[in-house]
């Protein structure tokens, strides 16, 4: 699989970012190690500390900033994670329990507060202006984006342009920061810079998107997380949009019913209308356009074995299964 050649192709960085992780997030409260070495320990993709580091590599920066920027944004990715789960009372992540169903809601909010907190000491630490910039504008983004989820939580009204925006900012804004970040480190022109960022965030739209279609169509076991969840907690992603808006009148008010509602009630109807309708067939094309537009993106970059890199992971986003 693509994904194990790049880990493979990354392994020393991807070891040298995780002793940075682990290093930070060293502190005197018991807790505090507690919760973050059980997160930090559950895995998960490393993705957007690995798209910092390709984007790093592509132009030619091999500093040791790239560790501690790479950990930064899995810092910050880990902190909203925190925070998430406990918005939305989830009890499974990655396979296993969720810190707030172990350590309690208080635990994982003021913990998610200080991996926050640890990722701008380090931003500091940097000592450039520029990444300062980025990831703090980041950071605020991507809580707009959560509070817009959270405002849009039961509402089956909302359009696909809508969605769209809102996902923009909650997911794919930290896939842009992660991308523009390396161009920054290797002093990449103002237009390659734009380019790398534009295609972070292409690619983190299509990575959300099909995050989307799994959650009416994974294996659990795979996905790491319980199939149905959005719907439970009334999110109304593209594939429950586009069923409503192509599905016969029945079908529409079954799925904006149980939008409203929330709940798993009613959860195999609701599937079935996302597929007879191809809703899933969508959500997959229109994760796939934006794949093509991240690759369309990277043109402007010089040639380098990370580029290809970039490459194969927009292919990784729209056909992967977990």
């Amino acid at each position: 699989m693509a994904l194990e050649a790049i880990r493979g192709f990354m392994e020393a960085d991807m070891r040298a970012v995780d002793d940075v992780i682990r290093a930070r997030l060293d502190s005197d409260v018991l807790l505090i190690r507690q919760v973050a070495e059980y997160i930090v320990g559950g895995g998960g993709k490393r993705l957007r500390p690995m798209l910092l580091l390709l984007s790093a590599g592509a132009f030619g920066y091999h500093g040791s900033h790239r560790h501690e920027l790479a950990a930064v944004v899995e810092f910050i990715h880990t902190a909203t994670l925190l925070h998430d789960d406990v918005v939305d009372e989830s009890n499974l992540r990655r396979g296993q329990a969720t810190a707030n169903s172990l350590f309690g809601n208080a635990a994982a909010v003021l913990v998610g507060d200080f991996v926050y907190s640890r990722a701008f000491q380090m931003m500091v630490e940097v000592d450039n202006m520029r990444v300062l910039q980025v990831l703090s504008d980041a950071t605020n983004v991507i809580a707009e984006g959560e509070v817009m989820q959270l405002m849009n939580c039961h509402n089956a009204d909302i359009e696909e342009n809508g969605y769209l925006e809102v996902i923009r900012c909650k997911t794919a804004k930290l896939f842009e920061a992660a991308t523009r970040l390396g161009a920054i480190l290797g002093k990449a022109p103002l237009e390659q810079e734009e380019s790398v960022a534009g295609y972070g965030m292409h690619l983190g739209t299509a990575f959300q998107l099909i995050d989307d279609v799994l959650d009416y169509s994974g294996d659990q076991a795979l996905i790491g997380k319980n199939v149905g969840d959005d719907l439970a907690e009334g999110k109304p992603t593209l594939p429950l949009i586009y069923s409503i808006k192509h599905g016969t009148p029945q079908q529409a008010q079954l799925v904006r019913h149980a939008i409203e509602r929330g709940g798993r009630e009613g959860l195999a109807a609701v599937v079935e209308a996302i597929r007879t309708t191809g809703a899933l067939d969508y959500a997959r094309e229109q994760a796939r356009r934006e794949a093509r537009a991240a690759c369309d993106a990277l043109e402007r970059l010089p040639n380098s074995r990370q580029g290809d890199y970039l490459l194969q992971l927009a292919d990784f986003a729209v056909t992967r299964s977990y």
